[in-house]
């Protein structure tokens, strides 16, 4: 996911952010110094799921968490923030890394004092000195998404690919999954990309311009970030609640309130549902585990947290097929990418 510093917070975005705060000062008065820090790069209604992840593990392993959420979405706000943090006692962090070869310096500087690093939500670039990566799987979260829509289109016609930020690592990777689909299907293809939406105002006046310009011509909208699924949702819904214009279908990635609402009412037909509470939750559990002495059975592991296409059919059941997949890593984790402490292996 591609989050953006200059979207306009809604208010109860702001509130739980500062519930986050208030979270951070209760568990402060009860631990000198927390094992696991936890870093959100600024308020952000991802940033916010993710939270709810790292408290339901804080929670339920019983392991103390220090959250902190910065100011702006750069890598120089993170590393500043993050440094200050590794000075106060912290043995493992768990940090999206803003820029994939920025946050590398910054890893380094923490794992050069022993500290553990988990990322979540983006993939540094490799090689890295994070131990782990708990993450969605983003080209192939597009590749899926794109074959949902050419499904729904009937295996042909025209695709409008609604992309955020080219600039972005994330985009670029969801951009080939896109194309990757496309050339599997001989009678589709991508008829206009528009990209370059680092608000959703922007994302509403681009998709708008091409609607305007190639409408009768597009059969379909794929939209892979946060913002151009939210601004191509409310376009949509106005324009397919007409009968006189042509059913566009669609996918996004994200599930806000108004995309959930959109595709309930049938408005859209879909969007895919990342894993954010695993993006929370999975650093958590691992930082915890790596503190009692479990160690990676590989240099660097990546860890794909999942998906789930949402539509009308599985709309009110998809948050717990998202747990399904939370809980399925969990219980892979002492199998499949940590090796036991010897006072742990000693007891098989």
């Amino acid at each position: 996911m591609k989050c953006n510093a200059k979207d306009a917070l809604p208010l109860g975005v702001l509130l739980i952010c500062a519930a986050i705060c208030t979270v951070v000062t209760l568990v402060r008065t009860r631990h000198e110094v927390e094992p696991v820090a936890w870093y959100g790069p600024m308020p952000h209604p991802y940033i916010s799921e993710v939270s709810s992840g790292a408290n339901a593990a804080q929670k339920d392993l019983g392991v103390p968490v220090y959250q902190m959420v910065g100011q702006e979405w750069t890598q120089d706000n993170e590393s500043v923030n993050v440094e200050s943090l590794s000075t106060g006692g912290h043995k493992a962090f768990c940090i999206y890394p803003v820029d994939a070869a920025g946050a590398n310096g910054l890893f380094a500087q923490l794992t050069a004092r022993g500290q553990f690093v988990v990322a979540y939500g983006a993939e540094p670039a490799l090689p890295t000195p994070a131990s782990f990566t708990v993450a969605t799987d983003i080209q192939g979260a597009a590749e899926t998404a794109c074959e949902e829509l050419i499904r729904l289109m009937g295996d042909h016609g025209h695709i409008l690919n609604v992309l955020e930020t080219v600039t972005d690592i994330n985009t670029q990777k969801r951009d080939a999954g896109v194309k990757a689909a496309v050339r599997r299907h001989p009678q589709v293809t991508i008829i206009q990309t528009i990209s370059d939406m680092s608000q959703i105002s922007e994302a509403t006046t681009k998709i708008q311009s091409a609607l305007a310009a190639r409408a009768g011509e597009i059969d379909g909208i794929i939209t892979t970030g946060y913002n151009p699924t939210i601004a191509a949702v409310a376009i949509l819904t106005e324009w397919n609640r007409n009968p006189s214009n042509k059913r566009i279908h669609f996918i996004g990635m994200d599930t806000g309130d108004a995309v959930l609402a959109a595709i309930r009412d049938g408005s859209v037909d879909a969007t895919v549902a990342q894993n954010t509470f695993g993006h929370g939750y999975i650093p958590v559990a691992i930082a915890d585990m790596m503190l009692q002495g479990w160690t990676p059975r590989r240099r660097y592991q990546f860890i794909n947290s999942g998906i789930v296409v949402v539509n009308k059919s599985n709309i009110d059941t998809y948050a717990d097929s998202i747990h399904k997949l939370t809980d399925g890593i969990l219980r892979d984790l002492k199998t499949q990418y940590l090796n036991p402490p010897p006072s742990v292996a000693s007891e098989r």
